[in-house]
């Protein structure tokens, strides 16, 4: 190894460690902690005491409550991401083709600009039972309010509220990159402009849409403010059941086995968007490689 290559090496040793130095004291120790705690066992007044054991996990898989809360977190999140694809898709692409992109994607961060408690209690004042939604109803001849708070619905509706600007930014990124030429180009060749943005434009910004999903589905799946405020009992979310296992059960095990549930479901997540960029990437340098055979011969 020569002289000049070991010393870039140890450059770039040096200005990462910083990071490799925060990883390791704020992320992988408190996760080891977890690892640990999950396996002891929950002492008299709170906290963990020995001997190992695996009663926590135990509990969790004969507990018929926490598979639903479970269930519950993972379709809340799935249908608040989708949603916010659905939504964030046509905003995305809207901004990218825009004259004036810079304004609406000042309005897209705005809301960041705004404590996040104080965005959820904006919507607790607008879908209570004497809110603005109702209030109005009830002007138009409604008898009796509604219940939009504390409901599945309203977690949802909150959820793809906060975070569908996580959504649009990434979306936005991979749109302004785009060739719109192509977009011409098969609509040249008689196709309509939905099937030359479905066929055309999708799959070349697969990229930004797994890395809003990302962004939306896990922050979702962790969610504790938003099922607290305006989900109620029916809302619930493992976030809540963690928290309520740390502070009123004061079951430190069970609060650690649940939060390692929640790691895994997102590592499973992020392997299973990994694996899938890894596969198209070999599939397009396949076709690549095919075509310009094609063209040699």
């Amino acid at each position: 190894m020569s002289p000049l290559k070991s010393k870039r090496d140890f450059t770039g040793f040096l200005v990462s460690m910083p990071g490799i130095l925060w990883l390791t004291v704020f992320f992988l120790i408190p996760y080891i902690i977890i690892i640990i705690y999950s396996f002891l066992t929950s002492g008299i007044y709170g906290g963990v005491e020995l001997p190992f054991t695996l009663e926590a996990y135990s509990k969790m898989l004969i507990n018929a409550g926490y598979w639903q809360i479970l269930w519950r977190t993972v379709w809340i999140s799935m249908i608040a991401t989708l949603i916010c694809v659905g939504l964030g898709l046509p905003a995305a692409y809207f901004i990218a083709t825009s004259k004036h992109r810079n304004m609406f994607l000042t309005l897209v961060i705005i809301p960041f600009w705004t404590n996040f408690l104080v965005r959820i209690f904006g919507w607790m004042v607008i879908l209570g039972r004497n809110g603005v939604i109702n209030s109005f109803l009830q002007l138009l001849g409604l008898k009796e309010p509604l219940n939009l708070m504390y409901t599945p619905g309203a977690v949802i509706l909150v959820i793809v509220y906060m975070y569908l600007p996580y959504m649009i930014l990434p979306l936005y990124s991979a749109i302004e990159k785009f060739d719109f030429r192509l977009i011409e180009a098969a609509m040249d060749l008689g196709a309509k402009r939905t099937q030359a943005i479905w066929k055309v434009l999708i799959p070349s910004i697969r990229g930004g849409i797994g890395a809003g999903v990302i962004l939306v589905f896990i922050p979702a799946l962790g969610s504790y403010a938003i099922p607290d405020l305006v989900g109620g009992a029916d809302g619930a979310m493992l976030g809540n059941l963690i928290a309520r296992q740390l502070t009123v059960a004061r079951n430190w095990p069970s609060s650690s086995a649940i939060s390692m549930i929640f790691l895994l479901i997102s590592t499973l997540g992020l392997l299973v968007y990994l694996r899938i960029n890894k596969v198209q990437s070999k599939r397009r340098v396949q076709v690549g490689e095919t075509y310009m055979k094609e063209e040699e011969d």
